[in-house]
C-alpha cells in the first residue's frame, strides 16, 4: 500500500474505492458480524477513522464507529475533505519525522522573528 499504509472500510466503501484502485481490506459493520469495524477499533488495528455516513441506515454504524474512536483515543475525521487533506499530510509526511510542539511556542517565536526584523 502506498505510503505504507494499509486501507480498511465497510463493504461499501470498500468497493468504492477498489474501483478506484486503491487496495482495500473490506471489514464488516457493526450489524453485520464480528469481526467488525469497531471490534478493530477495541483491538488497536486501526489508527485514524475516517467516518463519512451516506443515509439514514448508516446513523448506528456512524455512533458506534465515532463513539469507540473517541473511547479508544483514534483520530475520527468526518468530511471528505478533511479526509483529501489528512492524505496529502501523511504523503508527504512518509518517511520524515515531524517535531511536535505548542501552537502558543510557534506563534511566540513567529512573533520574535519579526521584532527583530524591525
Amino acid at each position: 500500500m502506498a505510503a505504507g499504509l494499509k486501507v480498511v472500510g465497510t463493504r461499501g466503501t470498500a468497493a468504492a474505492l477498489a474501483s478506484a484502485g486503491i487496495e482495500i481490506e473490506s471489514v464488516y459493520k457493526v450489524n453485520e458480524g464480528r469481526p467488525n469495524i469497531v471490534d478493530l477499533i477495541k483491538t488497536g488495528k486501526i489508527d485514524l477513522v475516517i467516518n463519512t455516513p451516506l443515509g439514514r441506515e448508516s446513523f448506528w454504524d456512524e455512533k458506534s464507529i465515532r463513539r469507540a474512536a473517541i473511547r479508544y483515543n483514534i483520530a475520527c475525521i468526518t468530511t471528505l475533505s478533511a479526509a483529501s487533506a489528512a492524505a496529502r499530510g501523511i504523503r508527504a509526511m512518509a518517511g520524515h519525522s515531524a517535531d511536535v510542539g505548542a501552537l502558543q511556542d510557534l506563534h511566540r517565536r513567529k512573533s520574535a522573528a519579526a521584532a527583530e526584523r524591525k
